[in-house]
């Protein structure tokens, strides 16, 4: 493992805990319809689990509204129960061709609550890019130790990697403040 080789693999992990961050807020409930608050909720096809978004069109065709249309009529009932059982507190209407799910309009207290778990969310992802940046710093002081670079490149490459961790961390706050605007609108 080189200089470069460690900024770029910790640049790289660093980017993948945002994008978990952006999947998890995509999943979370705003006060409008988003396909991304159903797409991935897990439904049992043919014995396997598949997300939704592999077996229908997920679409809002009113801000208040997401409408499901399954590539396989069949899987409709097993779609329906998948809903049902997650934690989206939606309650689907199925026609026999497409499920069309009513988004409510959220509380003042639940919405309270999302934000104080958009922060949750925040804080692992901060705790997540420290720790990749622990693990960058140990890479840094081993090349030293094993002679493979100077004090000063070890002192640079270490000021590289907080300047990576500090860059990532505002990124984390600005999806976070994003999140709780879309969240306190309404």
């Amino acid at each position: 493992m080189d200089y470069d080789t460690i900024l770029l693999e910790t640049e790289e992990r660093m980017e993948k805990a945002l994008d978990v961050l952006g999947d998890k807020y995509r999943g979370m409930r705003t006060g409008r319809a988003n396909p991304g608050l159903i797409e991935n909720i897990q439904v049992d096809y043919y014995g396997s689990s598949t997300p939704l978004k592999q077996l229908s069109n997920i679409s809002a065709p009113e801000p208040d509204q997401l409408v499901i249309k399954p590539f396989d009529a069949s899987a409709l009932g097993e779609i329906e129960k998948a809903i049902q059982r997650s934690d989206v507190g939606i309650h689907p209407s199925n026609d026999g061709k497409i499920i069309r799910l009513k988004v409510p309009p959220l509380s003042e207290e639940r919405r309270k609550q999302l934000v104080s778990r958009a922060k949750e969310v925040a804080e692992e992802t901060r705790v997540a890019i420290r720790n990749i940046r622990r693990d960058a710093n140990k890479q840094a002081d081993q090349l030293q130790k094993d002679k493979e670079i100077s004090e000063d490149e070890q002192k640079s490459l270490k000021e590289e990697i907080q300047e990576l961790t500090k860059k990532h961390e505002k990124k984390v706050d600005d999806t976070l403040k994003t999140k709780s605007d879309e969240l306190t609108d309404f």
